[in-house]
């Protein structure tokens, strides 16, 4: 397996990941719009490949802390996704690690996400409410909020994770009340 930079070629594959690895179309969309997204931090995107074959994608994108002391810049890890067939392999933890390395050199000083705690706990990330980070939306239960912090990260660093406005067009904050 091999973790590369996506190129414009990539683009048709990484959506078929995420169609296949979400079931649904407003994942793909979404990578869609963050690839081109005005923000203060340009988007890192990384795919894995199998033999020549994209079969895992992540995305890093420009999201903000609203920290006591200035807005802080800040990633957002969404989506990760490994096609159906290569998942079990260890392909998303690479991902991750590449992911969060990639965010370090930059000097990124956190990435958020929210996601599976029993996941994501032994890969890097660990719960951000009770480091002082408080959750963009009452719809994403607390212990799915984490945090990774970096190298970057200075004490004062805390307060309210703030989604770009391409999460929110898309409808891609939090979970759904499927009967609502």
């Amino acid at each position: 397996m091999a973790i590369r930079h996506e190129t414009d070629a990539d683009h048709r594959a990484v959506r078929e990941v995420h169609t296949r690895a979400f079931g649904e179309e407003r994942v793909p969309a979404l990578v869609e719009a963050l690839r081109t997204a005005r923000a203060p931090l340009a988007p890192m995107s990384f795919v894995a490949t199998l033999g020549g074959r994209v079969v895992g994608h992540v995305l890093l994108s420009a999201s903000r802390l609203d920290a006591p002391r200035r807005i802080v810049d800040v990633l957002s890890l969404s989506p990760l996704g490994v096609h159906p067939d290569a998942q079990g392999r260890g392909i998303g933890t690479r991902l991750i690690e590449h992911a969060l390395a990639a965010a370090d050199e930059q000097g990124v000083p956190l990435v958020f996400l929210e996601g599976s705690p029993v996941y994501y706990r032994t890969r890097g990330f660990e719960a951000a409410s009770p480091l002082g980070f408080r959750s963009p939306s009452l719809r994403i239960p607390d212990p799915a909020f984490q945090v990774a912090r970096l190298s970057a990260h200075e004490p004062w660093m805390t307060g309210t994770f703030v989604y770009s406005e391409t999460f929110w067009a898309f409808d891609c904050v939090g979970l759904r009340d499927p009967d609502a």
